[in-house]
């Protein structure tokens, strides 16, 4: 006759770590403060560089947006905590040329960030 598998018998219990150790935490902790605290010192000098540009009478041009583009994402920390950060000339611009130049920097920053996001992924994902 032939034998039957009992489905439920108990299996063989095994067990997973899914702890991390303290020195990863500790590398993440680090690595997120790193982040934050270089989030916080660039919006700061966003405020203080469109202070300076705000006195000086000459519209923000191309290199301007571009700069503010590619920093715009960096201001969202400050945003969150109620801090008011200045990410766009909206008064005192060239028109096109600086709405193209900080198009282009959020495009620029967007492929950097999801560039390396992506690439560190697949790295993850080909480890043995």
């Amino acid at each position: 006759m032939a034998e039957v598998k009992n489905m439920l018998s108990p299996m063989s219990a095994t067990t997973i770590n899914i702890s991390t150790s303290p020195r990863a935490r500790r590398s993440l902790v680090g690595r997120l403060a790193t982040i934050l605290l270089l989030a916080f010192v660039i919006g700061w000098a966003l405020n203080r560089v469109a202070q300076q540009l705000d006195r000086n009478m000459r519209p923000a041009g191309f290199v301007r947006g571009l700069v503010q583009g590619a920093l715009m994402p960096a201001a969202m920390p400050n945003l969150l905590i109620g801090h008011d950060v200045v990410i766009y000339a909206e008064k005192n611009n060239t028109g096109v040329f600086y709405k193209l130049g900080y198009t282009m920097g959020v495009n620029a920053c967007g492929a950097v960030f999801f560039g390396m996001f992506y690439w560190r992924l697949k790295r993850w994902r080909s480890r043995p």
